[in-house]
């Protein structure tokens, strides 16, 4: 969904460096993988298609913060009364 975000801090020998990958259209969302040693962030369509992906050694990746966007969830609102009561 357009606003989610995931940040990566990544160790850069004597610093650390952040880096960010944003969902940056309606629509589209950031999903995260680790596969063989690499973390994989990526920006997907509705439809499944990459736009575009950050990829980061699991040994240097230091930290990994999912910011997803608040949604309002159709279990979460307020039922309505019965008018016949």
């Amino acid at each position: 969904m357009k606003g989610d975000r995931v940040e990566i801090v990544v160790d850069a020998g004597d610093t650390t460096r952040t880096y960010e990958v944003v969902a940056s259209r309606v629509g589209r969302r950031v999903e995260t993988a680790v596969r063989r040693g690499v973390v994989e962030v990526s920006e997907v369509t509705r439809r499944g298609s990459v736009v575009r992906t950050a990829r980061f050694m699991a040994t240097r990746v230091l930290a990994l913060v999912e910011q997803p966007v608040p949604r309002e969830d159709s279990s979460e609102r307020p039922l309505r009364e019965d008018p016949k009561a």
